[in-house]
């Protein structure tokens, strides 16, 4: 059961964090991306409230990974994933609230992996070592915010121009002329069994996908100097995509399909994350003045289909968020060939750490 504080009348997000501190104190034994969004979506909750319950539980899962010298133990530089960087954003956070120099000595560690994180001929990070000449749209999440963040912090204007390359060129070498998405993957080297061999681009449109780039777009637009010349660019792609991503949401729930265009088809289903995703974007866009006061429309009729479709209360007291995709991508061992049968096949969880973060992010935005 919770506590009596938990239990008691609070925002839908404060309860979401307190079920999570209940089923989940210690929330991985690996240091991954995964649950650095469940602790993201935390730190949105934190700012707000200021509940210092929320600041330990973030503060004791970091703490486990970091020595006192700033390395990561189960860190390695040379593995050039993109996936490793993510959850070294709430170091900036803990540095400020503690002025303790490991998260500082930290966030120097992981940023230098894109110093010589491998690319592609055209300058796109690879997504990991493993997976050469492949760019994900999962990767602008992993690395685009946290590389704006250390660009802001440690005055590298510079660093902005190859954080736009990277977006930019995603776009340009990932979007479907005819929908305007974006598919989930792309191969330079058009080697793999899921690229196209004229495109290069993996098969189909992954909700989770577009919501790790158009939530990256945004956290970093939100950093991104006003003045720099290429920021109205940006702009312009997370407008189209907002376009595009509207032209794909259900009608009557709000909410947006695992496989994005095949609502229709078998096995498709409404997912948790990229619909929390898709919500928190757009509602941010709206808070910055990336997108018209009149978007928020679409925000919040999905905002009452995830209420409605994912959210199940317990009767533990707990909040449980369901319907999230655990896990998806491509290529590897065994294959993921990138079909439509692969991606609604996968499994579903519940109180997924990626979807319980894009759920707190969405919320926060929401006012809930």
């Amino acid at each position: 059961m919770v506590s009596q504080q938990t239990a008691s009348p609070q925002p839908l997000s404060g309860r979401m964090v307190a079920s999570m501190i209940a089923l989940k104190p210690v929330l991985s034994e690996k240091w991954d991306y995964d649950w650095g969004v469940t602790l993201t979506g935390v730190e949105h909750v934190w700012r707000r409230v200021r509940h210092f319950a929320y600041f330990d539980y973030i503060k004791s899962n970091i703490d486990r990974f970091v020595l006192p010298d700033g390395s990561i133990p189960k860190y390695r530089l040379e593995e050039y994933n993109l996936d490793r960087i993510n959850t070294g954003k709430l170091f900036f956070m803990l540095y400020d609230e503690t002025g303790d120099e490991r998260y500082l000595k930290g966030l120097h560690l992981l940023r230098r992996q894109l110093d010589t994180q491998p690319r592609n001929s055209l300058g796109g990070f690879w997504h990991k070592h493993i997976y050469p000449f492949q760019m994900w749209l999962d990767g602008l999440y992993m690395a685009g915010p946290f590389s704006a963040k250390y660009a802001a912090r440690f005055n590298q204007p510079q660093d902005f121009d190859d954080i736009a390359w990277q977006f930019a060129l995603m776009e340009q070498v990932a979007r479907d002329s005819e929908t305007g998405l974006l598919y989930h993957g792309w191969d330079e080297s058009r080697l793999q069994r899921w690229s196209d061999p004229q495109t290069g681009c993996s098969p189909h449109f992954w909700g989770r996908a577009m919501g790790w780039y158009v939530m990256a777009l945004v956290d970093v637009l939100e950093l991104f100097p006003r003045e720099h010349p290429i920021r109205p660019d940006l702009e312009a792609v997370f407008q189209r995509l907002t376009q595009a991503i509207q032209q794909v949401q259900h009608p009557t729930s709000g909410l947006w399909y695992q496989v994005l265009d095949k609502g229709h088809k078998p096995g498709n289903y409404f997912e948790a994350s990229a619909s929390c995703m898709f919500t928190y974007a757009v509602a941010k866009a709206v808070r910055l003045g990336i997108l018209p006061a009149a978007s928020i429309d679409m925000a919040r009729h999905a905002w009452q289909g995830i209420r409605r479709e994912f959210i199940r209360e317990g009767e533990d007291g707990l909040v449980y968020l369901e319907k999230t995709c655990g896990v998806a991508g491509l290529g590897g061992d065994p294959y993921r060939d990138g079909s439509y049968d692969y991606y609604v096949g996968e499994k579903q969880v519940t109180n997924d750490p990626k979807g319980v973060g894009a759920f707190l992010m969405a919320a926060v935005e929401m006012g809930a």
